[in-house]
């Protein structure tokens, strides 16, 4: 099964590109490797969630939308190599970098982050498990609540 396959199999619908925000492209590609710019939770050209995560203040981000946020970004970061190789030439995730805006205190990032871990586990199966950091940022562009970036091996 290819994983352009795999993603009607799970009713998965890649998002288009998302267009830089600044001077940069979405993904590059050197040798066997695809690194993604970093991509936050946009879908139809609109951030779908603001603000800075936390577990107890309100006007804040939830941890569980920020882990849906997470989700988004990651497919957005697969869009990203989809428009430059082809999602189905993917041998395997290799790392997933995630920033998590964080109110103080907020120590949860790794578990919001999983938002992004998991999707690639449910699409790549043992190719999607990958090495990781999450790390928690004062701020994001436009006040995104996460940003994800992706290597994958092609």
């Amino acid at each position: 099964m290819t994983w352009s396959e795999r993603l009607t199999e799970l009713n998965i619908v890649l998002p288009k590109v998302v267009a830089p925000l600044a001077s940069y492209v979405p993904a590059v590609q050197t040798g066997n490797l695809v690194y993604t710019s970093g991509q936050l939770p946009i879908l139809g050209g609109e951030l779908t969630v603001h603000g800075k995560v936390s577990e107890g203040a309100e006007g804040v981000v939830r941890p569980g939308e920020a882990t849906e946020a997470a989700r988004i970004a990651a497919l957005n970061a697969l869009a990203a190599i989809d428009g430059l190789v082809g999602i189905d030439s993917i041998k395997r995730i290799v790392k997933v970098v995630g920033y998590v805006a964080s109110a103080p205190g907020f120590t949860g990032q790794p578990q919001v982050i999983n938002g992004a871990s998991n999707l690639l586990g449910e699409i790549f199966g043992e190719a999607g498990s990958h090495a990781r950091a999450a790390v928690g940022v004062a701020e994001l562009p436009l006040g995104a609540p996460v940003e994800v970036e992706l290597i994958v091996e092609v």
